[in-house]
């Protein structure tokens, strides 16, 4: 998640202002199928211990970067995992230290890779999705798992 701070503000190399000095952003609701048995998808959320909180892998898009690209790109920065990008999950809108910021969301499917902690991100979870909702940090994150489960119930 190179350069995505709550601060909202500019870091060297990352991220990119929009209209009005908002600040851009991309993420994926990261999920795999159950490892064992039946049983519905599992999320996977990321810990980031300079705010100590729990949320989907997300950050700053670079200069001019397709939002999608930078959705897939910070998923495997934080979480190490390829995904194949799926459903489109909405837009989420909130103040980060008295700055606009625009988080795109896509539900993303793991297809392989495997994680390392750094500094950024420090540890991360494969929750069902009630678990899922009940680790999210901010609210605002916890309507992206029942988009999640809505998309994938449509196809």
């Amino acid at each position: 998640m190179a350069g995505d701070g709550e601060d909202g503000g500019p870091t060297a190399g990352a991220g990119h202002d929009g209209p009005d000095d908002t600040v851009l952003a991309a993420g994926c609701v990261l999920w795999r199928r159950p490892r064992e048995g039946a049983g519905g998808p599992e999320i996977c959320l990321v810990h980031r211990p300079k705010y100590d909180d729990w949320s989907h892998p997300k950050g700053k898009l670079k200069r001019a970067e397709d939002t999608l690209a930078g959705a897939l790109r910070e998923v495997y920065e934080e979480t190490g995992h390829h995904c194949a990008p799926g459903a489109r999950l909405g837009t989420v809108r909130y103040l980060a230290q008295g700055r606009p910021k625009l988080v795109s969301y896509w539900a993303a499917e793991a297809t392989d890779g495997a994680f390392t902690p750094n500094t950024e991100v420090d540890r991360i979870v494969w929750l069902a999705p009630a678990a899922a909702r009940e680790r999210l940090t901010q609210p605002r994150d916890r309507v992206l798992v029942d988009a999640l489960l809505d998309a994938l119930h449509a196809t």
